[in-house]
């Protein structure tokens, strides 16, 4: 399976301009090529090629005075940006005719240099290496210093360059590697995601919801009435503007590694894990859709997901419409809706008392199929059964070159 390995860069003066005009550049060529094709439609001509494509928007382009920079960046990068217009093309007419799953893919829209994120990526042709010391030497750039968290499993295809809103500078590598079978393990898991805790697991652990947003809300509201009052096109309004992306990039950063903590240690755990599909979308849409964003459930999901299917365990999604939280996990006797302020609730069929959220997780792994245990579920026993028994990276200057990492020549 191919897996994409990101890692911080640290380009110079000369190299972060060389860096903007490959950005640059392949937006030109990527504006212009969409240009090109939306001409052709509006004058019913045939759909344009990438071969056609190539030759008027790198080939010819080039020869001309309005467009000779083009040959001051490397000419994979071009082809790349053409590649992507392609797949966003694709991704289109696969969504207008069905064939595509998920929400409706719109038509591909001009590029913008004041977009927030702008990359470039690289292939194999382009002859891109890593060198013994760990820099990455890319073509008419130079070479790059990267802060290396962890060695490379093996040689990467491709190295995409990327550059955010907050200013900073990423390379990610696309890496082929074989799934890693951990040793088997008993429990099995269902979660139950939400907002007064963040996941509750069916063994009985509640998570607590960092809300990092809600805490960072302070100081988002600070600097973003500090950009308010700034000129626009003044260099103060892009400084506090850079203010901003890094506080958001700051709350970003603190989920994404929560999320990959959380559930790195589901997956060693559990040899199976079940989770409900939940309609993030709608929830979004409601009054609590801070809330719903800041918990970041549909990224938490996606990592469980390849996590299990990278380390060998089992994965079960069940559908949103399952009533978890109606149905007691002990007698399965469904007990109707509750309102979300009724936390504990009495089975009206067996009198079992039950934790509402612990419930769900229970049920969640039950309509996996799961062999989960339900005791967990119940707070305390009802007067109609007897209680139930349980059962048993640094910067690299001035520091040792990063062990494990190769000397990669890529072409």
């Amino acid at each position: 399976m191919q897996l994409r390995y990101t890692f911080r860069l640290y380009p110079n003066g000369p190299q972060r301009a060389a860096l903007s005009r490959a950005f640059g550049c392949a937006r030109v060529v990527f504006n212009d090529a969409l240009r090109a094709r939306k001409d052709a439609h509006e004058q019913k001509f045939p759909f344009l090629k990438s071969g056609e494509l190539s030759r008027q928007v790198i080939t010819e382009a080039k020869r001309t005075g309005a467009r000779a920079w083009l040959g001051e960046v490397s000419a994979v990068v071009l082809q790349q940006s053409l590649r992507d217009l392609d797949t966003a093309f694709t991704n289109f007419f696969a969504s207008l005719k069905g064939i595509r799953k998920g929400p409706k893919v719109a038509e591909p829209r001009f590029k913008s240099r004041k977009d927030s994120r702008q990359s470039v990526r690289f292939t194999k042709n382009a002859r891109w290496k890593i060198t013994p010391g760990g820099d990455l030497v890319l073509p008419k750039i130079g070479a790059l210093r990267v802060k290396w968290s962890r060695p490379l499993p093996s040689a990467p295809s491709t190295v995409t360059v990327i550059k955010d809103a907050a200013g900073r500078y990423f390379a990610s590598f696309v890496v082929a590697t074989e799934p890693e079978t951990l040793p088997a393990v008993d429990p099995v898991v269902g979660i139950d995601l939400g907002l007064g805790h963040f996941a509750v697991l069916s063994d009985g652990t509640k998570i607590s919801s960092p809300r990092f947003l809600r805490r960072a809300e302070k100081k988002l509201k600070r600097e973003q009435r500090s950009l308010s009052r700034k000129a626009k096109g003044s260099k103060n309004r892009e400084k506090a503007r850079v203010k901003v992306a890094r506080a958001h990039a700051q709350v970003a950063d603190a989920r994404r590694e929560f999320h990959h903590q959380l559930s790195t240690r589901i997956i060693r755990e559990n040899q199976a894990v079940a989770v409900e599909d939940l309609a993030v979308n709608g929830l979004a849409r409601t009054r609590l859709a801070k809330s719903v964003h800041d918990a970041g459930w549909a990224s938490f999901v996606a990592m469980l997901e390849y996590k299990a299917a990278l380390y060998g365990r089992i994965f079960v999604r069940i559908g949103r419409f399952e009533p978890t939280s109606q149905v007691c996990s002990v007698c399965r006797v469904k007990d109707g809706p509750k309102p979300l302020h009724i936390r504990v609730w009495q089975c009206q069929a067996c009198g079992a008392v039950l934790d509402r959220d612990i419930n769900a997780a229970v049920n969640v792994a039950l309509a996996a199929g799961l062999a989960v245990s339900a005791c967990r579920a119940q707070v305390r026993p009802g007067s109609l059964i007897p209680a139930q028994r349980e059962e048993a990276g640094t910067h690299r200057d001035g520091q040792p070159t990063v062990a494990g990492i190769p000397t990669l020549s890529i072409g």
